[in-house]
Formats: C-alpha cells, sequence, structure tokens
C-alpha cells in the first residue's frame, strides 16, 4: 500500500506501529482490506503506507487533513470493532502517535 500524492503540508500522520501476536488470528487480513476501503471512503483521509516484517512488527502511516478527520475515523463505529478485535486477538502490543506534517519532500529515482 502507498499513500497518493499528499497535499502541500501542513496535514497530519497517524502512525501506528504494532506487533502481531503468535496466533494469526482469525479474519486479520480481511478486516485490514476493509479497514484501509473504510479509510478511504473518510472524509479528510489523504492516503496510508504499511509494511510488515517476517516476525510480525508492523508500521501503518495514515494521512489525513486535520484532526477532526482524525477523531471521525476514531469514532467510525467499524473501526471501533476492529481495534477491539485488534486488542482481544490479534496484536500483541500496539502504539499509536499522531503528528503534523510541517514540511516534506519525496524523491523518485528515474
Amino acid at each position: 500500500m502507498s499513500a497518493k500524492k499528499l497535499p502541500a503540508p501542513p496535514y497530519y500522520a497517524v502512525i501506528f506501529v504494532n506487533q502481531r501476536s503468535e496466533e494469526d488470528g482469525e479474519g486479520y487480513g480481511q478486516t485490514a482490506d476493509h479497514m484501509v476501503e473504510l479509510a478511504q471512503q473518510q472524509e479528510g483521509y489523504l492516503g496510508i503506507e504499511s509494511v510488515r516484517d517476517a516476525k510480525g512488527k508492523g508500521i501503518t502511516v495514515s494521512y489525513w487533513r486535520d484532526m477532526n478527520a482524525i477523531k471521525d475515523w476514531k469514532n467510525n463505529l467499524e473501526h471501533s470493532d476492529a481495534r477491539n478485535n485488534g486488542r482481544d486477538k490479534w496484536y500483541e502490543d500496539y502504539q499509536l502517535q499522531i503528528a503534523k506534517v510541517e514540511q516534506g519532500y519525496r524523491w523518485i529515482k528515474s
């Protein structure tokens, strides 16, 4: 997954660092895919990038126009259900940080 071209700053990044449980929780992949689709429909959504290593450590960064958009996403009922399943079944631990992006650039090898 990658973020589409982001707008000029400022905007916000929600950084979700997590460690998957040893047991592969049923429904994780489908739920993760659905959360991306659902987030894309949220007002203020700008993009997402996500990686996971072989040991289950993952980092997902979603980008948002403002704090109100992040709050609305947090309060989405399906997202809340997925968060509860994550705590109960899919994650050993996670942390979430919200950062305001003041400046950024991108380089692509041509």
